[in-house]
């Protein structure tokens, strides 16, 4: 697929643009490069997602949350 009045092919497709959710003015011979860097944005944030429930569970594994107050108090006679 060609766009009128450019010299560049194409490398993204039609059903490739409305699946991705292209927005219509981006739908030209470089929209290929708006997927990648979404593509690369989402890929980022998962892994700093996965570094973050990372340092979650050591700290639950550990007991220790630092800074945290505990919601039940706990008395004299447990």
């Amino acid at each position: 697929m060609e766009m009128k009045g450019s010299s560049k092919k194409m490398i993204a497709t039609e059903a490739e643009m409305v699946e991705n959710k292209a927005p219509i003015p981006y739908r030209d011979e470089y929209a290929h490069l708006l997927f990648k860097c979404e593509y690369e944005l989402v890929r980022e944030r998962m892994l700093q997602m996965q570094k973050i429930h990372e340092e979650e569970a050591k700290l639950k594994q550990s007991g220790k949350q630092a800074g945290s107050i505990p919601l039940i108090p706990k008395t004299a006679n447990a």
